[in-house]
């Protein structure tokens, strides 16, 4: 067991998702920062699939029930453990009764703690990931609070090592990025006006920016063409214009179906990326090809699997 001594501000349980199930309307979920994610799970040895805790922003103040691997990545914080610091991206060795605490953030949005075996909740639709916004997996479908007790699995696939290192995969320095995209379905509607505006903006995440989705706050896309569109599937990524011309960027817990244009779909290497920035940092959109887009994916997962 692990024993939440303070919660953090948004601190949740995400395995991969809940895979399987849009066409019913159910959400996907999951981890923001999917590779963050895989790579905390791999440095303790863990399965792909295990489960993690997101800290965004904040983090928590965990007491450990018993001995244990764990390993945070991603967003940089000031790691304790007790009274020693500790560094990210790297195997430790906790004790029973010692405290893990989460000091001031460095850079980049949201953690990830894994432990050995993984956590432990049950299932809801295959998954344990905690959506929000339906109270769906989980503990009870909410982040953590105070008082909470975490039970702990046992899915070890690989052996792990105590000071077993990796450099972090996704780039979380600086106040914001530029991504890549590719352009539709729905681009059409823009024309190529459209297209170059995104290209030559620069949009800042408004605060009124979650798991669902990011609100960007910057030059507007105006369609030229006119007209409603029926609902269709929307992906993670994909980049949402309403009529306020201002885009809604999709992330992790969006919607399964939406109505509004896509201009575009910002490619799965860069979307650890934009899970890392948060509210008040901007984003700056390139348009590539798919061919860019496969190239890129398959240097990130060798960079991941190496």
């Amino acid at each position: 067991m692990i024993d939440v001594l303070q919660p953090g501000l948004l601190t949740t349980i995400q395995d991969s998702g809940r895979w399987g199930h849009q066409h019913f309307g159910v959400p996907v979920a999951g981890p923001m920062d999917r590779s963050s994610h895989r790579l905390a799970n791999l440095l303790v040895g863990n399965r792909a699939s295990c489960a993690t805790l997101e800290v965004t922003l904040v983090g928590p103040q965990l007491a450990f029930g018993r001995d244990l691997l764990f390993a945070v990545t991603g967003a940089e914080f000031d790691l304790v453990l007790d009274d020693g610091r500790l560094a990210m991206n790297t195997v430790h060795a906790a004790r029973a009764g010692q405290r893990l605490s989460f000091g001031p953030r460095r850079a980049g949005a949201r953690a990830y703690l894994a432990v050995a075996g993984g956590f432990d909740s049950p299932p809801v639709l295959g998954s344990r990931a905690t959506h929000v916004g339906s109270a769906t997996g989980g503990l009870d479908g909410r982040a953590l609070r105070t008082g909470d007790r975490l039970a702990l699995g046992a899915d070890v696939e690989r052996t792990a090592r105590p000071g077993d290192a990796r450099q972090g995969v996704v780039r979380v320095a600086g106040p914001g990025a530029r991504v890549r995209f590719i352009p539709g379905p729905h681009d059409d509607r823009f024309g190529p006006r459209g297209i170059a505006t995104l290209e030559a903006g620069r949009y800042r995440i408004t605060t009124d920016s979650n798991r669902m989705g990011y609100r960007l706050a910057g030059p507007p896309l105006e369609q030229a063409a006119a007209g409603e569109l029926i609902s269709c599937a929307v992906p993670t990524g994909a980049i949402q214009v309403p009529p306020s011309g201002e885009p809604i960027l999709l992330m992790a817990d969006h919607q399964t179906t939406g109505g509004y244009p896509r201009i575009g779909t910002v490619i799965t290497a860069d979307v650890p990326v934009v899970a890392q920035r948060s509210p008040s940092d901007w984003l700056e959109f390139e348009a590539c090809t798919l061919e860019v887009a496969l190239r890129a994916l398959i240097a990130h997962e060798r960079k991941l699997l190496e």
